[in-house]
């Protein structure tokens, strides 16, 4: 036996009944958060631009590319609304992956689940086990893997699309398998390109190809059958001798699965997930002691030294470079106390008075490398008066997942902030609630046709 046929037989054996309450919660949630990050970031130029050169506008068929008004073929449209899912870079969290889990797999589950045909309820099935599949890969490979440059939610979950997606289709264990022996070699994504539109292009690379990888299996293509632990295999090329565990992918798998524990972190800010805890440490700082931002001297910001590299950028000219600067995302939540959507634009991210903010931002460790305290972070705001003040956060609200859970309102806000950019008020209200009870919905038909119709009442309202 090799690690593709157990995990495949680990994936087979999936049954809905092994879903209790808080995992399907936790999947609707994630579910949801997907959607609606994809129908926001569908305003994005990165969507359009992946549309028009996979041919996808000039392509027929069943399934839709989400906010864009227009139908296609199941890959084309799992790669574009994959895309569009990441554009944003507003989409859910987990740090066990050490990326984002619901991009990859649901763009791909729609697609398909039109193609082919498939309920809400086997979406949730399938979602929950390509959830478990990429985590407990992540969990074998992470912190190495992630430290290594590699974006683990591309190479991590391209195998997380594939599971979902041989779920969806009820393939037999023998082409799950083969499916995820396909994917190893569809695994790519580079942390030097995040800050560019291939970040959010390495989602739905990974979406389309998970999707893909399960349709040429169920045709029977042929993989080999050790594409994880070869010599030259995933775990050896992509890590490489002792920086891996492979034993943790089953020995730990659905023990508590992934989905409830640590679960799916939303993210209630626009922009990269490392930004997250010192934003929130800003927050508080300058609420408790009254800081204005004419009062600030310098903050210094205090994290694990793996969040630094892809987020220390003094300059920004773009929204999108904006999403990856520690400097303009603290500058920015001290100027307006919040983040929103509309920060991220290209005109907001050169404004004056935050921009003039910036040269006193830093980031440095607070930790030696090695420290478990990954998710923690700890602020200093040096004010004119010759004070310095401090702060100290655990974990970002939001997005620990069951550690830290955003609340329901707020997420709701989020959902409504993000469809409301294209679709209408009642189609994003009809939308959520959907989303809220899958087991329910007959045809995943039926929630993109609802995002269908909201998009052209929007429009022609």
């Amino acid at each position: 036996m090799t690690l593709a046929r157990d995990l495949a037989a680990a994936v087979s054996a999936m049954d809905r009944t092994d879903l209790d309450g808080d995992a399907v919660r936790w999947a609707q949630l994630g579910i949801a958060d997907a959607i609606a990050c994809a129908i926001a970031g569908s305003r994005e130029a990165a969507p359009r631009l992946a549309m028009a050169a996979a041919g996808a506008d000039r392509e027929e068929g069943p399934c839709l590319l989400l906010g864009l008004g227009r139908r296609t073929g199941p890959l084309s449209a799992a790669l574009v609304n994959g895309v569009a899912a990441h554009a944003l870079d507003f989409d859910d969290v987990n740090d066990v992956l050490g990326g984002h889990p619901s991009a990859p797999l649901v763009p791909a589950l729609l697609a398909l689940g039109e193609a082919y045909g498939a309920s809400g309820s086997e979406l949730l099935l399938a979602y929950v086990a390509g959830f478990e599949t990429e985590c407990k890969i992540g969990l074998a490979v992470n912190f190495h893997h992630y430290d290594k440059g590699w974006h683990p939610t591309a190479t991590l979950g391209v195998f997380g699309a594939a599971a979902a997606s041989a779920k969806l289709l009820q393939l037999s264990e023998e082409e799950t398998a083969t499916a995820l022996s396909i994917a190893a070699s569809f695994a790519s994504g580079l942390k030097a390109n995040f800050g560019t539109m291939t970040k959010p292009l390495h989602v739905g690379h990974a979406s389309r190809n998970g999707a893909f990888a399960a349709l040429l299996a169920r045709e029977g293509f042929t993989a080999g059958e050790s594409a994880f632990e070869h010599e030259m295999g995933f775990f050896e090329v992509y890590n490489g001798a002792g920086t891996y565990d492979a034993s943790r992918v089953l020995g730990e798998w659905a023990d508590p699965l992934s989905v409830v524990e640590p679960g799916v972190g939303v993210k209630p800010y626009p922009c990269c997930g490392s930004t997250h805890a010192p934003i929130d440490a800003v927050r508080a700082l300058v609420s408790a002691k009254d800081i204005a931002p004419e009062d600030i001297v310098s903050v210094r910001v205090l994290a694990h030294p793996s969040r630094i590299p892809h987020i220390d950028r003094p300059e920004v000219r773009t929204g999108l470079e904006g999403k990856f600067s520690i400097q303009y995302c603290v500058a920015r939540a001290v100027h307006d106390g919040a983040l929103r959507l509309t920060h991220f634009e290209d005109g907001q991210a050169t404004e004056a008075a935050v921009q003039a903010l910036m040269p006193g931002v830093s980031i440095e460790p607070g930790v030696p490398r090695e420290s478990d305290e990954r998710l923690a972070v700890r602020v200093e705001i040096a004010t004119r008066d010759g004070a310095t003040h401090d702060w100290r956060v655990e974990e970002a609200i939001g997005t620990g997942g069951a550690r830290s859970p955003i609340p329901e309102p707020d997420f709701r806000a989020k959902f409504h902030d993000c469809c409301e950019r294209v679709l209408s008020a009642d189609a994003t209200d009809r939308l959520y609630t959907l989303c809220g009870d899958l087991d329910g919905v007959a045809s995943i038909s039926d929630l993109t046709a609802t995002a269908a119709e909201g998009a052209h009442a929007a429009v022609a309202g």
